[in-house]
């Protein structure tokens, strides 16, 4: 069975050991994607590997970077793989820009782990 964009995202971030992994469903609340994923590092360097390991991941099995922001600083990098953004933030600047609270009404969504 071929994986959903959104359950790749999943599994990049989770293999580089993110924390506290959220998938909302943003359909009906924002046009910027369907899904927001939202997750964080503890250091520079694993912020850094997460968002690597997501956009290699992607590419991997076909599907397009449109956009990777924040890198360099390692704070907040912004994977737009199309249908699906990517949100990984440093441990420090997670809980300052509470993602999940601003799109409060989106939806959880679970993730199947394989």
């Amino acid at each position: 069975m071929e994986q959903t964009l959104v359950e790749l995202a999943y599994k990049a971030a989770d293999d580089k050991r993110a924390e506290d992994i959220v998938v909302l469903d943003m359909k009906g609340v924002s046009l910027i994607a369907d899904y927001f994923l939202i997750c964080h590092g503890n250091s520079d360097k694993q912020v850094q590997a997460i968002a690597r390991e997501l956009k290699d991941t992607a590419e991997e099995n076909g599907h397009t970077v449109r956009r990777l922001e924040g890198f360099d600083q390692a704070r907040w990098i912004l994977v737009d793989l199309g249908d699906v953004v990517a949100h990984v933030f440093h441990k420090d600047e997670r809980g300052y820009y509470n993602l999940e609270r601003l799109w409060g009404d989106a939806s959880l969504v679970e993730v199947e782990q394989s």
